[in-house]
């Protein structure tokens, strides 16, 4: 059987969490490939998150990458824990391009501290940004979807989303709960021609692993630590001794899930995780 190629064109994918890091590598990747993207992000500060989240001009910047491979983008400022706001986008895309054929769901936050310690707006914040906000937009494309029979669900997760994470309960508690939330779609509708699946990364070169507060909790017995302070450390987390894996490695993990490759994977898990992977059960 001839393999078949991976072609977006006529599709619409809608990718949250895409003004940098990972969001914007899959944005990138899939308007490559000829799908038209929208391209959302809050572009404004979590309230709980100890980093700066993404800045308008960041989407703006997405939007520019995008059109440089000659793809079309509508960046678009997003809450995702909003779920009106979610809908009415979600409406607004279907409205001027008829349909969202993929939703790649990017957005998050990380924090820090043990569990004794999480103040219940931080434990709020993080579930409502990771877990509630990727339910309020599966939930926002599935009517669509199913009506159409044709759909494709990613939901970016995390290797703390697969075990748990000293001082990051509350964030390995939302991931984990996105791979629970994605494996239950895919069941209901798995007769409906709706996939849905989940990507599971270990660290990213993105702004959420290099900032002072994620330096300090994996080097704290140094005083300011340094992105060159922390790469060994980072390493030593990896059987393949790699300290983070290029964003671009997660959007082609997408980018297998999203075309006609992932047509018959549905309520899997697919690890980015540079060997952690084997460690688990």
């Amino acid at each position: 059987m001839p393999r078949r190629e991976q072609d977006l064109r006529g599709r619409t994918a809608l990718v949250t969490g895409a003004g940098r890091g990972q969001g914007r590598a899959v944005a990138v990747a899939l308007a490559r490939r000829g799908a038209v993207v929208w391209a959302t992000d809050l572009c404004a500060p979590s309230g709980t998150a100890p980093y700066p989240l993404a800045e308008p001009g960041d989407l703006d910047e997405t939007a520019r990458l995008v059109s440089s491979e000659g793809g079309e983008c509508h960046p678009e400022l997003l809450d995702v824990r909003d779920p009106e706001a979610v809908n009415d986008l979600v409406g607004h895309v279907v409205d001027s391009t008829g349909s969202v054929d993929i939703l790649v769901t990017c957005a998050g936050i990380v924090g820090f501290a043990p569990t004794a310690e999480l103040r219940d707006e931080q434990w709020a914040d993080m579930i409502a940004t990771n877990l509630t906000g990727t339910f309020h937009c599966v939930r926002a494309v599935l009517p669509g979807m199913a009506d159409r029979r044709s759909g494709r669900i990613v939901a970016i997760s995390s290797m703390s989303g697969r075990q748990g994470t000293p001082n990051l309960a509350h964030y390995s508690a939302s991931k984990w709960g996105v791979i629970g939330l994605i494996k239950s779609v895919a069941l209901e509708y798995a007769q409906q021609g709706v996939t849905a699946n989940v990507v599971c990364p270990t660290n990213v070169d993105t702004p959420m692993l290099h900032n002072p507060a994620l330096y300090s909790l994996f080097a704290p017995d140094l005083d300011n630590p340094s992105r060159d302070d922390v790469e060994p450390r980072y390493a030593a987390m990896s059987p393949m001794r790699i300290p983070w894996s290029p964003p671009e490695a997660i959007a082609d993990a997408v980018d297998y899930l999203v075309g006609a490759s992932g047509d018959y994977v549905t309520g899997s898990v697919l690890d980015v995780g540079m060997g952690s992977a084997a460690r688990m059960p």
